[in-house]
């Protein structure tokens, strides 16, 4: 094998990023990865019906970082589409995050004021306070808002996601579920919102679109390619790159089913989310997110349940110190390999976002150009 190519494991937003910046500075990249298809978890295709299926989940790319912004719109353009997300709450569909508008949604006007006005009093607009912050107050009308808003939005949704108690739960996790003092019913504030107008498989195509890049699927990794490589990229899971010798990194996975309904629409919204009810955690309706045209709509219901080797994909590293611990650990191995990098959710055992698997992949490179 040529030692002047640098090999990239890992054929989703992470390896392609990094893939493209080396091929762009001239360098020669072969790219495997061991799925039938490119793009990771952000794969999706069109089905027989005209719809674009999000086959691993629903997918919304945010960012307020201009220069991942920069870098992923030489690849693609991308619709004005900015996500909310609905729940159920006493049978009642409101927005989520929890905010003024929910307020007036869910209690009597006159409660829903008097809760307004203490909460103004007491925080600043605009502002998120995560749910186990909000639940340290004294008054007691916020303290019955924190005990509503913690068992109606957090508490079943959290059990059901993570399979353990929200107490077991890393802040990092709960963090993401705040109190919104605002009326802006947009899940995410950032600058730039939108889904690719051709889909995300077609924008990590691009990426990997580049005469001195090679990619191969249905390949596994194995451990004598690391003598073969320039450099290597290794966007798996550290835990099983290093054959599980120091234990296993513990994740949280996610089974989707997919129905298929003789009628345009089945719900409100692109996303509906059960925190109290059923034993699914949401709904997706893949439709929305590029306004597809079609008499029959898709949906795809959302269960979670814990990672099985074989059984079923890695999706959330499940942070709390004792996994931090065990990670630590193998980031200590690879310190005794030469040109060895690992990034993405699973190298790094994050849970990124996409932009930020993509600005992990562009200050790597900066690294070590």
């Amino acid at each position: 094998m040529d030692k002047s190519v640098n090999l990239v494991v890992g054929a989703g937003f992470s390896g392609a990023v990094i893939a493209r910046l080396l091929a762009d500075n001239g360098e020669k990249v072969l790219v495997i990865d061991k799925k039938n298809h490119i793009a990771g978890n952000s794969y999706d295709y069109r089905d027989e019906n005209g719809i674009m299926i999000h086959k691993y989940g629903s997918h919304i790319f945010h960012t307020s970082n201009e220069k991942v912004w920069t870098f992923l719109k030489r690849f693609t353009d991308f619709n004005q589409y900015m996500h909310k997300v609905v729940a159920i709450i006493d049978g009642i569909p409101t927005t989520i995050p929890f905010n003024f508008n929910t307020l007036y949604d869910v209690f009597p006007k006159t409660l829903a004021k008097r809760l307004e006005e203490k909460l103004l009093e007491k925080f600043e607009y605009n502002k998120k306070v995560p749910i186990l912050e909000f639940q340290k107050q004294d008054d007691e009308d916020l303290k019955f808002l924190a005990q509503y808003v913690y068992e109606k939005v957090f508490l079943h949704y959290t059990t059901k996601q993570w399979g353990v108690s929200p107490k077991d739960v890393d802040g990092a996790v709960t963090a993401r579920v705040p109190v919104y003092l605002s009326k802006d019913d947009r899940y995410f504030q950032d600058k730039y919102q939108g889904i690719p107008l051709q889909g995300y498989t077609r924008v990590v195509e691009n990426i990997l679109s580049h005469n001195n890049i090679e990619v191969k699927l249905n390949t596994e990794f194995k451990k004598d390619m690391l003598n073969q490589y320039k450099r290597v990229f290794y966007t798996g899971p550290i835990d099983e790159f290093f054959e599980y010798k120091l234990g296993t990194l513990p994740y949280r996975s996610v089974n989707f089913k997919l129905e298929t309904y003789d009628r345009e629409y089945y719900q409100q919204n692109s996303v509906v989310n059960y925190p109290c009810n059923y034993d699914f955690t949401r709904i997706h309706e893949y439709k929305y997110y590029l306004n597809d045209k079609s008499d029959k709509t898709v949906i795809a219901k959302e269960y979670s349940e814990f990672f099985e080797l074989g059984k079923n994909e890695r999706y959330y590293p499940i942070p709390n110190p004792q996994n931090s611990e065990l990670y630590a650990k193998y980031l200590k191995e690879a310190e005794n390999l030469s040109n060895v990098y690992f990034l993405g959710r699973l190298g790094d055992y994050k849970y990124y976002d996409m932009d930020k698997a993509i600005l992990r992949a562009i200050e790597l490179y900066e690294e070590i150009k």
